[in-house]
């Protein structure tokens, strides 16, 4: 039987095979950020042509993990999925060292993590966390900061890696801005336990927040968690100045959508944050793209914002 094969290149030119599959890989994980995050998709459009793929490679494997976990298939138990997370760990280890893999989505994530220098290190605290997801149905403090750095803060150290890859002193940059990024991504990862109250409760039986509960919110202790916010903001804005060109101002639009929403949290009655989850508008996103833009990508201040 003749296997047909598809036409690579035009013009008479051909793309070798494994080219061709990293860029099929490239875009499935584009797809899957475009399918799943308007606001993700917004920012990352900003950034510059050899970040970007990196950096939605990396969201995009975050993606496809936490829909294991919160999206089973009707029937399917938490063993299944918890089998299904475990064996996407190990092939994206095994992908990291071979560079390859027969999940386009991994692959994409393993060239990345091959090309920005993003280790193990980062990848086994993010599937521990997701795996608490299975585990865990309410945390304390510590539990929260654990889960919060697995599932938050090594994420924006990976995409930190992907935003200093062409940085002659990458090293000692990254050490530098580390803390920040930690600092944004924990901030990102925060307003989204508010912004979700209701359906982790109700839909997935999680309680993420210490001190506050779904069934009976108390204003004082939500004043709180976004005053939590807020400084993690602060200090993940004081580094996006010092970020390269090619990244600061998706960093500075995604900060600044973040800071709206904390302003909007507040703005909410109590009673309705289980109720609706809170949202930016899209012509309202495009308002806050263009003043980063104005701004030359420097974030606006969580705390004036705030008091406007």
């Amino acid at each position: 039987m003749t296997r047909v094969r598809s036409g690579r290149g035009t013009g008479g030119s051909a793309q070798a095979p494994h080219l061709a599959y990293d860029d099929v890989a490239d875009a499935s994980a584009a797809l899957v950020i475009e399918a799943y995050s308007s606001s993700f998709g917004l920012a990352s459009r900003l950034l510059g042509a050899r970040v970007r793929p990196h950096v939605r490679n990396v969201y995009a494997l975050v993606r496809v993990a936490d829909e294991v976990v919160d999206a089973p298939r009707p029937g399917q138990p938490v063993g299944d999925r918890a089998d299904a997370l475990d064996a996407l760990e190990r092939e994206t280890l095994a992908a990291m060292d071979s560079g390859a893999s027969t999940n386009l989505v991994v692959h994409a994530f393993a060239r990345t993590a091959r090309t920005c220098g993003i280790d193990a290190g980062l990848v086994r605290p993010f599937f521990a966390s997701m795996r608490t997801d299975l585990e865990l149905e309410q945390h304390d403090e510590r539990s929260l900061r654990t889960y919060v750095y697995g599932s938050a803060e090594v994420v924006g150290l990976m995409c930190l890696n992907a935003f200093l890859i062409d940085d002659p002193d990458r090293a000692r940059r990254y050490d530098a801005l580390a803390p920040g990024a930690q600092r944004l991504g924990a901030a990102f990862q925060k307003v989204n336990f508010l912004r979700d109250l209701g359906e982790d409760a109700d839909q997935l039986g999680r309680r993420y927040l210490p001190g506050i509960d779904p069934d009976a919110l108390d204003g004082t202790a939500v004043r709180g968690w976004l005053d939590d916010v807020d400084a993690d903001l602060r200090a993940g804005a004081a580094v996006v100045p010092a970020l390269p060109r090619s990244s600061r101002l998706a960093v500075c639009v995604a900060h600044d959508l973040f800071s709206e929403l904390s302003r909007r949290l507040r703005e909410t009655p109590v009673a309705d944050l289980r109720r609706r989850r809170v949202r930016v508008p899209g012509p309202a996103k495009a308002r806050l793209a263009a003043a980063a833009l104005a701004r030359d990508g420097r974030p606006r201040d969580a705390t004036l914002v705030r008091a406007s």
